[in-house]
């Protein structure tokens, strides 16, 4: 309005309409920069209020078949929603200027909105702040979490500990979440932890990082209680994925990702490895990962939830005093199995596999032929001579690549390989044989 009165006066004046057409576009370029910045402020405005209003809907965990709606989620709610009325005006007229205002009253509202940028983006900061605590603070309060303590010596200390994201899931059914403890100190830095697929292995090792994380960030924790030392990383390795545009095969980045823990982790970080070595051969992922958690547990001494289905790591404790085996309990009656999801002392006793792949849908036949098979080859493995020690430390001579010198040749066969028979005389031979016989008595 004010610009069309602004022509108004120019032709009264005596003026024309088209004269004020290039103190418009002039005025334009002026307020560009400024017009520039309006524009990404209010725009980012508009997509923090929206993702406002939607990180504090998941953080609550409600859906369209909600009947019911708490006061602190309808405050939350019709906060957002006045504020995303209030700006979306402002937000249309700045995608289409043509479809709203005259072009003339959209520089006046961006001109008019540029000496606020400064507020306009402390607000947006301070709302998504703001809506990221009162969703902190609702979940402490609704879902029964308690206050982190923080101590200056080495532990992660957890009681009744649960996963916040899988225990809301299971509560849409019905179904209890079976909550476990976590000890470690200066004195039990690693668990090994075993037991079968689907058992509950991974959610364990993940919701002990989730609580460390929550609780550094300042936010009450899933448990009943929780006491944490200093931690300075969260390092893992964790899942399977390949990077095929890197040329990174799965094994590659597993590999990757493993050595960029072994070369970071402190003793004040939280390390957790599910399952390393599975993407190579049997006794190349065993002799790794034995490698990898006797690394973690000498030279890092991280806290540490190793996972593994190699049956042999389960002796790691008898050798490393700071290791302690558990497993996750699970309950076998025929070919059924039922699992218990609760962490318990010692090594388990098996894996499951075959049973697991039942529940999955496998044909019969198939299954059958997989029992089998695993009979035979865990009759063949009692068979065998005792495996050798995976967890003893390499030798001082060792190259520096994982390649062990060669051992010094006794005299022996230094006797021998000096010998050239084609060389030597019937007497010469006679007498050769007696030192070569003489040097085997004296070598023990």
């Amino acid at each position: 309005k004010t610009a069309r009165a602004a022509t108004a006066r120019r032709v009264a004046a005596g003026g024309s309409a088209h004269t004020a057409a290039p103190d418009v576009r002039r005025t334009a370029n002026l307020s560009q920069e400024k017009r520039l910045a309006a524009q990404r402020i209010t725009t980012d405005l508009l997509a923090r209020i929206g993702t406002l209003q939607g990180l504090g809907l998941g953080y609550l965990s409600l859906d369209r078949s909600t009947p019911t709606l708490s006061p602190g989620e309808l405050q939350r709610l019709r906060l957002a929603t006045q504020i995303r009325s209030n700006l979306f005006g402002v937000i249309y007229v700045l995608d289409e200027p043509t479809a709203g205002l005259h072009p003339a009253d959209s520089e006046a509202l961006l001109d008019a909105l540029a000496p606020h940028l400064d507020a306009l983006s402390a607000v947006a900061r301070s709302l998504a702040a703001l809506d990221a605590l009162a969703a902190l603070a609702d979940n402490a309060a609704r879902l029964d979490w308690c206050r982190p303590r923080f101590v200056k010596e080495p532990c992660i200390e957890i009681e009744k500990g649960r996963h916040p994201v899988v225990e809301a899931r299971l509560a849409e059914s019905g179904q209890p979440f079976m909550a476990n403890d976590c000890r470690l100190d200066a004195k039990r830095r690693m668990l090994v932890i075993t037991g079968p697929n689907m058992g509950g292995k991974s959610t364990f090792m993940r919701q002990v990082a989730l609580i460390t994380l929550l609780a550094s960030m300042g936010s009450f924790v899933p448990a009943t209680a929780c006491r944490l030392g200093p931690i300075d990383a969260i390092h893992t390795r964790i899942g399977a994925a390949d990077d095929l545009a890197n040329a990174q095969s799965t094994f590659m980045v597993e590999m990757t990702e493993a050595a960029a823990i072994v070369h970071s982790a402190t003793e004040h970080s939280l390390v957790l490895m599910d399952e390393v070595g599975r993407g190579t051969s049997t006794f190349d992922g065993l002799a790794l990962a034995g490698a990898i958690a006797h690394h973690l547990h000498e030279k890092n001494r991280s806290f540490t939830l190793f996972a593994t289905h190699y049956f042999e790591l389960t002796d790691f404790p008898l050798r490393h005093e700071r290791a302690l085996n558990v497993h996750v309990g699970a309950v076998e009656t025929g070919e059924e199995i039922a699992f218990l999801h609760e962490l318990e002392p010692g090594p388990a006793s098996k894996s499951f596999g075959v049973q697991v792949a039942r529940l999955a849908g496998m044909p019969a036949p198939l299954l059958r032929h997989a029992r089998l098979a695993l009979e035979g080859l865990e009759a063949e493995r009692v068979a065998r001579q005792p495996q050798i020690d995976l967890f003893a430390a390499a030798p001082e001579s060792a190259d520096p690549s994982g390649t062990a010198h060669a051992p010094e040749p006794s005299a022996l066969a230094a006797a021998v390989a000096a010998l050239d028979p084609d060389m030597l005389s019937p007497r010469e031979a006679l007498e050769a044989l007696y030192r070569l016989r003489a040097l085997q008595r004296d070598t023990p």
